[in-house]
């Protein structure tokens, strides 16, 4: 087998394994999510917090950017989030039309409870793991999102994202 076609194969072997390991941590998040006792949100929901937790007063139309979301998609779930009291819409200093999003106090204390139940959920796993396996899966999370930082389709503005590192 010549080096390109190793190469893509450990490509393949790569995302296999990426793949599976981000299924089980949806079913490890949901676990966590039952275990906030505030409403549970949705997870389309719950990306809009995330949003405008690392962006902060931004509009509709650049959260709809973020999400890849349309702009009717966008406006009903930042309905049913202020009506739960996780976010509210204010007027632009900038322009009247426009409106910014932002995170209500109970929706940040939501965010919080839910990210230390599974920072707590992954604690645990990683416990288990040996000294060099948590030097290894830092080092490959990190590249991961230098990665990530460089092409992927997670813009970040803000500095807020960058505390997911250290968890």
């Amino acid at each position: 087998m010549d080096a390109n076609a190793a190469a893509g194969s450990e490509s393949q072997d790569a995302t296999r394994a990426a793949r599976e390991l981000i299924e089980l941590l949806e079913v490890l998040w949901e676990r966590g999510k039952d275990l906030v006792p505030s409403n549970p949100v949705s997870a389309s929901q719950l990306r809009v917090l995330y949003s405008l937790d690392r962006e902060e007063g931004i509009n509709l139309r650049t959260l709809g950017e973020l999400l890849g979301s349309t702009p009717p998609s966008v406006s009903r779930l930042c309905d049913r989030l202020e009506a739960l009291g996780y976010v509210q819409r204010t007027a632009s200093p900038v322009s009247r039309r426009e409106l910014e999003l932002h995170l209500t106090t109970h929706g940040r204390t939501y965010l919080r409870n839910l990210r230390a139940k599974r920072q707590d959920a992954l604690q645990a796993v990683i416990a288990e793991m040996t000294p060099s396996e948590r030097k290894a899966l830092l080092k490959g999370l990190t590249s991961f999102q230098d990665a990530l930082d460089e092409t992927g389709p997670v813009p970040r503005r803000g500095a807020a994202g960058d505390d997911a590192r250290s968890a």
